[in-house]
């Protein structure tokens, strides 16, 4: 698990900067989702929020290039 975290916030901070410097029309939807608070004496809780919020920043992502008829590699 203590691999697992960091793991996500790198994941997580390359996707932001990806979306910032190539589509930062998308930062407005970023700055709209619900920032949740992580429960530090459990893990596995924070885990799974960092994991669903990278999925979200995913998702996003692929939204918009598909609506826009890219492929993202």
């Amino acid at each position: 698990m203590e691999k697992l975290i960091p793991a996500l916030n790198e994941r997580i901070l390359s996707l932001t900067m990806r979306i910032k410097d190539t589509y930062p029309e998308l930062l407005k939807y970023i700055d709209e989702m619900p920032v949740t608070v992580p429960n530090e004496s459990d893990p596995h809780v924070r885990a799974k929020q960092l994991q669903a919020y990278y999925d979200s920043l995913k998702n996003i992502l692929n939204k918009y290039a598909q609506g826009h008829g890219w492929e993202l590699h």
